[in-house]
């Protein structure tokens, strides 16, 4: 994507940071640069947090499309509400289906509460789920992908049980995770990624050593990958895989295989990109931040970040992207 992509932010729970954070990173921006960016939440939490900011040239010089709007008893920075928690969502999905229309190019989402839109008895597992949902794809087609301290990861599993993750695992499951993680890598700038893949079980059970998991589904992934034509590492324990380096992709199986690394290398600052879908949406890799919401000492780091990888496929200080041929895209 080009430095001039049409951006949609969704501000994420109106009752966390997504809104001051939304604003500071617009007002870090060139005047100019903030005209391709169009704002999607309630309109009367964005003007009182413009407003706190001393930020309402800021909130005048973007595009706003009311979504999520609360009733004003239901605006209270740092409280988990139901109402919050559905605001979230509908500005979110607002913003992807402006992509879909093609008034945007891609979607920044500020950070949701889970808890929050639990209460609003909304089925909701992560970003990628709804993405998925939004784009009428089933939710195991649509992965999530973190960028941060020199690393790309993309998840095949996510917000549930281990057990639970480990009870869906299969083979196919594993090939389309890192067909996603690819080809995001390919709008990203990284033509034909070197894939780095983790096993399910410490040093990817040594053999059958650890138990059979390993060969009966991440072997056979990898062997279809290569077969495809990409370029897959075997595999091996993700803490091998990673002190080794030299990878522009890994393929962790798990949440904290992936989540773990990105968040000690780059604690606050990762983006996580929902990939799989036609759409594309990048959030922020940290929370709603309830604990200081509304004290305007939030930083927007994070987002400056998500704006920069998605713009230009690199985050600030991110990866490099060395080139080579052009992978199969699936």
């Amino acid at each position: 994507m080009s430095g001039g992509a049409r951006l949609a932010i969704a501000l994420g729970d109106p009752n966390g940071i997504g809104p001051e954070i939304a604003l500071k990173a617009l007002a870090a921006l060139p005047q100019a640069e903030r005209e391709r960016f169009s704002v999607f939440g309630p309109g009367e939490v964005l003007r009182r947090t413009a407003h706190q900011l001393g930020l309402n040239d800021v909130l005048a010089g973007v595009r706003h499309h009311e979504a999520g709007t609360l009733e004003a008893s239901a605006i209270a920075p740092g409280r988990i509400d139901a109402a919050a928690g559905a605001s979230a969502v509908a500005s979110a999905t607002a913003a992807i289906r402006a992509v879909q229309a093609g008034d945007c190019d891609a979607v920044i989402a500020c950070p949701h509460h889970e808890t929050a839109i639990a209460q609003a008895g909304i089925a909701f597992s992560g970003y990628p789920s709804l993405v998925a949902r939004v784009c009428g794809q089933p939710t195991d087609s649509v992965f999530l992908m973190l960028v941060g301290g020199g690393l790309r990861i993309v998840h095949v599993t996510l917000h549930e049980s281990v057990r639970t993750a480990l009870d869906r695992l299969h083979t196919d499951l594993i090939v389309r995770a890192a067909r996603a993680g690819a080809l995001a890598c390919t709008r990203l700038g990284v033509a034909s990624p070197r894939i780095g893949m983790f096993g399910i079980n410490p040093h990817a059970s040594e053999g059958e050593l650890f138990g059979p998991e390993d060969a009966q589904m991440v072997v056979p992934a990898v062997e279809k990958l290569r077969a495809e034509g990409y370029r897959v590492s075997n595999p091996a324990g993700a803490d091998t895989l990673l002190s080794e380096g030299g990878h522009d992709l890994y393929v962790a199986i798990f949440h904290d295989q992936g989540h773990i690394p990105i968040k000690l290398l780059s604690p606050k600052a990762a983006s996580a990109l929902s990939v799989g879908a036609g759409v594309l949406l990048c959030s922020v890799g940290h929370g709603s931040a309830m604990d200081i919401a509304g004290q305007g000492i939030a930083e927007p780091e994070a987002v400056l970040r998500s704006i920069q990888l998605v713009s230009t496929g690199r985050a600030a200080h991110g990866p490099s992207t060395p080139s080579a041929r052009s992978p199969i895209e699936q």
